[in-house]
């Protein structure tokens, strides 16, 4: 257990060499200058272009900017963003608690349909139900989530006109800043908001939810009914005597 450990362990410096290698590479590959793009049509003069350069790292070898890329990264400092010139950790932090609410929410629809179906599958073996939850659990795994998604927005958001088309809350909804607000939308509705917000910002995160939590749905269902097959299949379950001790 302890060698298995030591392994993944050893594989986490040369992924995240591999990963950061990548990025820094992708960045670099986009055509066009990284200042002339931060300063619009508005221009910038020569010298000014040189001062951003060198603010930037942009003048050094490709290995000193991967250097203080890395150092960076370990450190939080993830940089300036190019378009609205404040750091990127200001950036990813509201983002990252829409992301962190919706895969909660993603994991909760999951295991909350995937164990009992996983479950009755494994009940009622051979049976229609098995079948379809099978079927239905290899075609989630398999399906392009993307196409699925667009496809739920079509019939439930557009057609049936069940659930919004996109964002965390409606426009009518108001929370004021002033408020010891966390970020999280069905929490600050639930407890900031009027009669009906924290519907409104349910009835947003239904849908991609549901999107996000197929691919896990469809592993726990299988997982779920083999396990419970596993289970069914022992002697002391089969017989009805008690296992030993």
């Amino acid at each position: 257990m302890l060698q298995f450990i030591l392994r993944r362990l050893g594989l986490v410096i040369p992924t995240f060499i591999g990963i950061t290698l990548l990025t820094f590479a992708f960045v670099h590959m986009i055509p066009g200058d990284p200042v002339m793009i931060m300063a619009g049509e508005r221009g910038i003069s020569p010298e000014r272009h040189a001062q951003l350069l060198a603010e930037m790292g942009l003048d050094k070898p490709l290995w000193q900017q991967y250097a203080h890329y890395i150092w960076g990264v370990l450190h939080g400092d993830l940089g300036i963003s190019l378009k609205s010139r404040i750091p990127v950790w200001q950036e990813f932090v509201p983002r990252f608690k829409a992301t962190l609410e919706l895969g909660v929410c993603a994991m909760i629809f999951a295991v909350a349909v995937g164990i009992p179906v996983g479950v009755l599958a494994a009940v009622k073996r051979g049976s229609i139900f098995d079948h379809t939850a099978v079927g239905l659990a290899l075609t989630g795994y398999s399906m392009p989530i993307f196409w699925w998604g667009m496809m739920l927005i079509m019939l439930v958001s557009v057609q049936l006109n069940l659930t919004p088309v996109s964002g965390r809350i409606s426009d009518t909804v108001f929370l004021d800043d002033t408020l010891p607000l966390t970020g999280f939308m069905l929490i600050d509705t639930a407890i900031w908001g009027e009669q009906g917000d924290f519907i409104d910002a349910l009835m947003h995160m239904i849908l991609p939810a549901i999107v996000l939590g197929t691919i896990p749905l469809a592993v726990i269902v299988r997982m779920t009914r083999s396990s419970m097959l596993e289970v069914l299949g022992e002697d002391y379950i089969r017989t009805g005597a008690r296992p030993k001790a």
